[in-house]
């Protein structure tokens, strides 16, 4: 009986499995010359393995029976990671920048139509309805938005698919969109400041413009906290050359003083030198930069300490350093005890020698793990291999 009700849930599993989306397994221009011969379109899935949207396309979409209907029906489906082997050229040849992306792709090579999120089952149909429908492709869209459409929705869904693509283009349409609307919501607005990110934009300047309709939905404190943020932005990216990994120090704090204090100027820049160093993998930089911003934590969040002592863990090998972050994770546990600060420590006291304090914090935090429903699968490797030891 258990053989049977085992080999009868494997069977369901596979039912499930067979009525979704059926991906092909091969190289792309194979797959370009299947859907010429077919004469159909195809789905591509433009995934990242670290995606959690995609995943949740994977789990909760692609499976469904009236998904997997359509598509399977109307397309060549493929399904292919963006930074991983032919998928690197296909991101960079099809301008995809953001994860999940879908491309709905001709016989010819050429894109169509594009959207990209994740996207419930329903709308998830009518987006590939709309690419079958040539009146609705974005080719399309952008031909009638040159014929000068004026209509809000149309203009606010054109915006949103070409806003990653074509930024420029986008640009170009939200600037008509805003223009004729006299009241946000917090749907504009949310839309405006993605686009607005650049100081030299268009989308800034009307960021600006319309100061006084914006404070009212999200407070004018809010809104000067986000023009301090983007102004501060736009100098990072005039202040740092990514050819030669250096730093216009003098230019930034120069600037940045015109709307911030000189001492908030000088942490700024120290914070994003530290975490630009940490991803140029110039591990002795963010080191001594770390450690100079957090001579006082005094005013530091339980979950600011605990970050920035797991990437000490994480990074750093110099001893009197980790014992730098034991204390930052120590006074993380203080102000709120929890199974991630508590795993921080016990990987900390292990990585300086401490397998007696190592041990106490890896028990402890299993404690805390399993009181808050929390996988402490990783603490437990830790705590076996200590007690091995």
């Amino acid at each position: 009986m258990k053989k049977l009700t085992i080999f009868s849930a494997l069977l369901i599993g596979a039912m499930t499995l067979a009525q979704g989306i059926k991906f092909e397994d091969t190289n792309f221009s194979t797959i370009l010359a299947k859907a010429k011969k077919e004469n159909k379109l195809i789905f591509v899935d433009a995934y990242a393995s670290w995606c959690g949207p995609c995943k949740l396309m994977v789990k909760n979409v692609f499976p469904q029976k009236a998904v997997g209907d359509y598509y399977n029906s109307h397309f060549v489906n493929a399904k292919i990671d963006m930074e991983k082997g032919e998928g690197i050229d296909l991101a960079k040849k099809y301008n995809v920048k953001a994860f999940p992306t879908y491309l709905f792709i001709d016989g010819n090579g050429e894109v169509v139509h594009r959207t990209l999120g994740y996207v419930e089952e329903n709308d998830f149909i009518q987006f590939a309805k709309d690419a079958g429908d040539p009146s609705k492709r974005l080719t399309a869209l952008k031909q009638k938005f040159e014929e000068g459409e004026k209509d809000p929705e149309f203009l606010k869904n054109l915006a949103g698919l070409t806003m990653y693509s074509d930024p420029e283009f986008s640009g170009k349409v939200m600037e008509r969109y805003f223009n004729a609307k006299t009241e946000l919501n917090q749907e504009d607005i949310q839309m405006l400041l993605f686009a607005a990110q650049n100081i030299d934009s268009p989308m800034y300047k009307t960021f600006q413009a319309k100061k006084a309709e914006i404070s009212k939905v999200i407070t004018p404190e809010k809104y000067e906290a986000i023009d301090k943020s983007i102004k501060i932005s736009g100098l990072f990216k005039k202040s740092y050359n990514a050819d030669t990994k250096s730093w216009n120090d003098n230019y930034f704090l120069t600037e940045a003083q015109k709307f911030i204090p000189k001492e908030e100027a000088e942490k700024i820049l120290k914070k994003t030198q530290a975490g630009r160093a940490l991803r140029d993998k110039d591990i002795a930089k963010y080191e001594k930069l770390t450690l100079e911003l957090n001579k006082d934590t005094s005013a530091m969040s339980s979950e600011e300490l605990n970050s920035v002592a797991w990437n000490f863990f994480e990074n750093v090998t110099n001893k009197a350093s980790l014992e730098k972050a034991v204390a930052w994770a120590q006074e993380s546990v203080k102000k709120n005890e929890n199974y991630a600060n508590t795993d921080t420590l016990a990987n900390l006291y292990n990585k300086i020698g401490d397998k007696k304090n190592a041990k106490i914090w890896a028990e402890k935090s299993i404690q805390l793990a399993k009181s808050s429903g929390e996988d402490s699968s990783d603490t437990e490797k830790l705590l076996k291999n200590l007690t091995i030891q």
